[in-house]
Order: C-alpha cells, then sequence, then structure tokens
C-alpha cells in the first residue's frame, strides 16, 4: 500500500470534514417563509410605490369625472333610495390600502410564525403603521372637494382606538363629528368580515363615489368562493374596476390566498393547496 505523507492526510482529513459539513444543514438555518419576497417588495421596492402611487393618481382622476357626474355610484346595489342630492363620499379600506403593516409582516418573517390575533392585536396598539404610498394626498385631495371619507376595515371594534391615533398621527382626514371609521363588531349588525352592511350605512346618508380596497371582499361579498368562482365575479363587474373600484395590490395576504384552500385556516397542507393550484410549465 502506498503511503501517505503528514500533509496529505490532513488534506484528506479536512476535505472529509469540508463535505460532511455541506451535507448536514446548520441547526439554524432559517426554513422558507411563504411572505419573505412578497413583504421585502411591499417594503423596499419603488416598483410597489410605483404602482400604489398610480393607482391613487388614478383614483383622483376618477373623483373629479364623479363629482361631475350626479347619477355615479361606487355601490348601486347598496346606495339605497336617491342618491343624485346626496353629499358625496369615498370608502377606503384600512390594511395594506391606507395603512402599511410590513413591519407586521416582517416580523412574522422573521420570526417564522403566521397570523394570529393576539399579535396582530399588540401590533395595532403599537400604533406603529405607515401611509401606503399615496394614499394620504388622495384622502386629502378628496375632503378638499367636500368629499366625506370613509374608512371600512376587517379590524375589529375593539381596536378602533388605536385605529384612530394611527390615521390621526399622519393627518388623514378623520371625518369631524361624523363616525368614519366603521369596524367589524363595532356593531351587532356588522359582526360579519362582509362588509356590505356598513356600505349600505354609508349609502343611505351619502352617495359613494369610489370604493378602494387590497381585497376582493373590499367591493363584493362574493370574495369567499372558490378561485373560479371569483373570477366569474370579477368579471361580472368588469365596468366597474379603475373607474369606481380602485385595487391596491398585495401579494402578502388576502382571500385570494385562502380561495386555494377553500378558505379552510384549519387546512393542515396549506402550502401543498396553493403548490396545487399553480399553472405549470411541463418543462423540457
Amino acid at each position: 500500500m502506498k503511503r501517505l505523507n503528514l500533509f496529505q492526510g490532513i488534506g484528506i482529513v479536512a476535505g472529509g470534514i469540508a463535505l460532511a459539513t455541506l451535507a448536514v444543514p446548520a441547526a439554524n438555518a432559517a426554513e422558507p417563509h411563504d411572505n419573505l419576497n412578497a413583504t421585502l417588495w411591499m417594503q423596499g421596492s419603488v416598483e410597489y410605490a410605483g404602482v400604489t402611487m398610480g393607482a391613487y393618481q388614478l383614483a383622483i382622476a376618477m373623483l373629479d369625472k364623479a363629482l361631475a357626474d350626479k347619477n355615479w355610484t361606487a355601490i348601486p346595489g347598496e346606495q339605497g333610495g336617491s342618491h343624485k342630492d346626496k353629499p358625496p363620499a369615498v370608502i377606503l379600506d384600512v390594511d395594506e390600502t391606507v395603512l402599511d403593516n410590513s413591519k407586521f409582516q416582517a416580523w412574522m418573517v422573521m420570526n417564522d410564525t403566521y397570523f394570529n390575533s393576539k399579535d396582530w392585536g399588540a401590533f395595532v396598539n403599537s400604533v406603529d403603521s405607515t401611509p401606503i404610498p399615496g394614499s394620504l394626498a388622495f384622502t386629502k385631495y378628496a375632503e378638499s372637494k367636500g368629499v366625506k371619507v370613509f374608512y371600512i376595515s376587517n379590524r375589529t371594534g375593539d381596536l378602533e382606538e388605536a385605529t384612530r391615533k394611527n390615521l390621526e398621527k399622519y393627518g388623514y382626514p378623520m371625518g369631524g363629528n361624523v363616525d368614519t371609521v366603521l369596524l367589524k363588531k363595532e356593531k351587532p349588525e356588522w359582526a360579519s368580515s362582509k362588509k356590505s352592511p356598513r356600505r349600505s350605512h354609508v349609502g343611505a346618508d351619502y352617495r359613494v363615489l369610489m370604493l378602494l380596497g387590497d381585497n376582493f371582499g373590499d367591493f363584493v361579498d362574493g370574495y369567499k368562493g372558490s378561485t373560479a368562482e371569483r373570477h366569474a365575479l370579477f368579471d361580472k363587474h368588469k365596468d366597474m374596476w379603475g373607474t369606481k373600484w380602485i385595487m391596491l395590490p398585495n401579494p402578502s395576504y388576502g382571500s385570494w390566498e385562502s380561495a386555494t384552500f377553500s378558505h379552510d385556516y384549519k387546512e393542515p397542507d396549506q402550502r401543498g393547496k396553493k403548490q396545487g393550484a399553480l399553472s405549470v410549465w411541463a418543462g423540457q
């Protein structure tokens, strides 16, 4: 047998250790989190800011058009009675439409956890959300035109004080002596996540010119259907998009995601269901 000199032996041992190190994952290696890229894009990219600012610039242009047309309403099925002579209003969702919660999303990514109401409540009460680019300018423009700005959110009623503080912190219009922050469970008849009762509440006294949101449920109540049903409902209202209804981007969470696992948050294989919903290239 050919003998190895000392240095050759050391080299072989060292190489073996290196290969063994590569073969065994580090104990503290981070597992992939579904929200990493979405949160990074929303929090740091000019592309995201460009999309939201563009959406709000479109909203300003459409608002001027809406004010000039007394027949214009964004909630024809919920407006209630004659709306031509009612004072004008707009309705905006809060989370990822007006306020940016990407710090909370980033916290979940870095702590390898997902949404729960306790942590979410703590975040909301920290009043640490920031303005979505373009949202403050739009709401102030609407107010300057005599348009009442309403916020309809599925934040729960116990979080209203913190929500108001966060909006006031940046100078969003707050409605004066009119309650314009309408949250889930704030009233018994608002117990559902469906927003039509709250839209109807606004429509009873105001001509609603526009809806702005980041989730299908900010516009229609049928948002919890299957992916195919959601697309059919989307197409049914195709004339509303980009004029009376303005959608903001949210790749981080929403009913688009839960539709892939039948909106069942107890589903143990949510990731597998999402992967199964993909349309995949067959490859070479």
